[in-house]
């Protein structure tokens, strides 16, 4: 059974070693890798910039069976993850399984069953034949009218006007001494916001379409009644949310209602305005989402947090008694300031006049009215916009569809099956190579028809507009579990006592959704995963100390398990009563 896997990013790494494994006598799989580029890591080796790290933990994103050393740092630099994967492909030895330089061109339907894959191979004295046509680009009208932004001063620096994606950006030395306009205020975006002001850039403007919610990707340092709290080794944020009667073990009406989602960002927004002042992100004083999609239950959030503190500084107003009542400290703050140099929020231009200037649309949000104030008029301008997914090969005859028409838990289309969409989602909080990694346990069992079915509703989504531009956002814990039950891999906890021990046990309920937890039992069990969880996961949870574990614990998921039980013992009165 011939497999091929396009691309050779962390998604179709683990999806061809998953596959591999899964080869019985009666499923004879045998997977290939085509890789366009001349390399394996995909955006993360080929759309990588200088100081650019992951914003998800070593623990979640590591794949389950190949985990990261417990010293090593919780946040890995782009080139550290690409190591990573050089060494998980050595580790399981399929290199002889990736073609690289190999565009796929064509896929159609062949006559006898099966699909057709067609490719090209990359020439060797043209290393730059294909251009990379995936990054999105809005238009904004006379915004060539940039390049005309010359002066005398930036002609003796020789700095040259430039309009460019930030694919193409590598180095901070790159914005030293520029006029910068950044499109877009995701983590790309606010790395190169924070870039530039390190790099001595001469104005920053960033621009966002719709706001955002910002939060580090670490809990920092905090003082309450001017007690300093100090952490030697802060906590990821994508570690702290519970599995028990949050994640696992949810009634089903409880599910369908979000009522968690709902809780959660209301005890979070109260607990950011005690601490930071604000509700609208941790100590984010600028570029708020409109209320009505404040939270974890409709937007991703950007844990790209180091720029926030050149963004707070021209709005961040808290009555000193409340600081020394509650201060978050932001990682930069104890640095002696160089400047008080501020980047600057905007909307995004609605057009550039022919001097090179930029006229923003006017609103009622005070980033936009600030700005109307203000010239701007960039030499430069990057777009942080973000990528396109791009499926051109499919020939449009054969009817393949797209990632957004897979109604089978968003990896493939009903009646489709042989066509799976793999790593094709964005986490509210977390990563997406062990999301890449459950979807391919998912989609192996549903080949082998090993899928309990019918499958329940989802209530994974997050619950983005219909307006909204990303709309394959999901709740990271959700979806993992949700996938585990399809395939009978989440653990019961009864089953976990008697198996393992209470050790374990403990672990999986104040646990985070991590990929290991879903090999305890089931399919994919796996002989390392006890040690795996009684080690690594297990120190994720002591880190978090006594206090932590019974805010972001105990309380939790007492709160959760009486709720629980109070539906489910609705639900059975009504079916005793014939209401149901």
């Amino acid at each position: 059974m011939k497999v091929v896997v396009i691309g050779a990013g962390p998604a179709g790494l683990v999806a061809c070693k998953t596959i591999l494994e899964a080869a019985t006598p009666d499923f004879p799989f045998d997977p290939i890798i085509l890789e366009q580029e001349s390399d394996i890591g995909g955006t993360f080796q080929f759309r990588s910039y200088e100081n650019s790290n992951l914003v998800s933990s070593k623990q979640l994103t590591s794949f389950s069976d190949f985990r990261m050393p417990l010293e090593h740092t919780d946040h890995l630099t782009l080139q550290e993850y690409v190591d990573y994967l050089r060494a998980y492909i050595k580790r399981f030895g399929f290199q002889d399984r990736i073609q690289l330089n190999s565009k796929v061109v064509n896929v159609r339907r062949s006559p006898e069953g099966g699909h057709l894959v067609s490719y090209v191979k990359r020439s060797a004295n043209n290393p730059n034949e294909w251009e990379d046509r995936s990054y999105s680009i809005p238009e904004i009208p006379g915004i060539e009218n940039v390049l005309k932004n010359t002066s005398p001063e930036n002609e003796k620096l020789g700095i040259k006007p430039a309009i460019y994606h930030s694919v193409d950006h590598k180095s901070r030395s790159e914005l030293t001494g520029r006029r910068l306009l950044i499109l877009g205020t995701g983590e790309t975006g606010m790395d190169l916001a924070y870039e530039a002001a390190k790099a001595g850039a001469k104005e920053v403007v960033l621009c966002t379409r719709g706001g955002f919610l910002s939060f580090p990707k670490v809990l920092n340092d905090f003082e309450f009644l001017g007690f300093k709290f100090e952490s030697k080794n802060p906590v990821p944020i994508d570690t702290l949310i519970t599995n028990f009667a949050e994640t696992a073990y949810v009634h089903p009406w409880v599910q369908a209602s979000h009522i968690r989602w709902f809780i959660s960002d209301f005890v979070i927004k109260r607990v950011l305005w005690l601490l930071t002042g604000t509700q609208a992100g941790c100590n984010q004083w600028v570029g708020e989402v409109e209320p009505a999609r404040l939270g974890r239950a409709y937007v991703a959030l950007n844990k790209s947090h180091k720029a926030m503190p050149y963004l707070n500084r021209p709005y961040r107003n808290r009555p000193k008694i409340l600081d020394y009542l509650s201060r978050y400290i932001d990682p930069d703050e104890d640095m002696p300031p160089v400047t008080d140099f501020a980047v600057e929020l905007a909307p995004f231009p609605s057009y550039f006049l022919e001097s090179g200037q930029a006229v923003f649309p006017i609103t009622k949000r005070k980033d936009s009215i600030r700005i109307s104030k203000r010239d701007v008029r960039p030499d430069t301008v990057i777009y942080a916009t973000g990528y396109t997914q791009d499926f051109s090969f499919f020939q449009p005859d054969d009817n393949y569809g797209t990632p957004g028409e897979a109604d089978i838990r968003n990896v493939t289309k009903t009646g489709d099956e042989s066509v799976s969409f793999i790593g094709f989602l964005r986490p509210g909080v977390g990563a997406i190579p062990p999301i890449a990694e459950m979807q391919t346990f998912f989609w192996i069992e549903l080949i082998k028809g090993r899928v309990k079915q019918p499958l329940p509703p989802s209530h994974y989504h997050l619950l983005v507009r219909e307006t909204a531009r990303i709309k394959y956002a999901v709740d990271h814990g959700t979806y993992m579990s949700t996938l585990a039950k399809d395939i009978g891999a989440a653990p019961g906890l009864f089953e976990l006592w008697w198996e393992y021990g209470t050790h374990v046990l403990i672990c999986y309920c104040f646990g985070a959704a991590f990929t290991t937890f879903y090999r305890l039992v089931g399919p994919y069990r796996l002989a390392s995963a006890p040690e795996i969880v009684k080690t690594e996961l297990w120190e994720t949870i002591t880190r978090r100390g006594l206090l932590g574990n019974l805010l972001m614990g105990v309380i939790p998921m007492i709160f959760y398990t009486y709720l629980n039980l109070c539906v489910y013992l609705v639900e059975k009165s009504g079916r005793i009563l014939g209401l149901v």
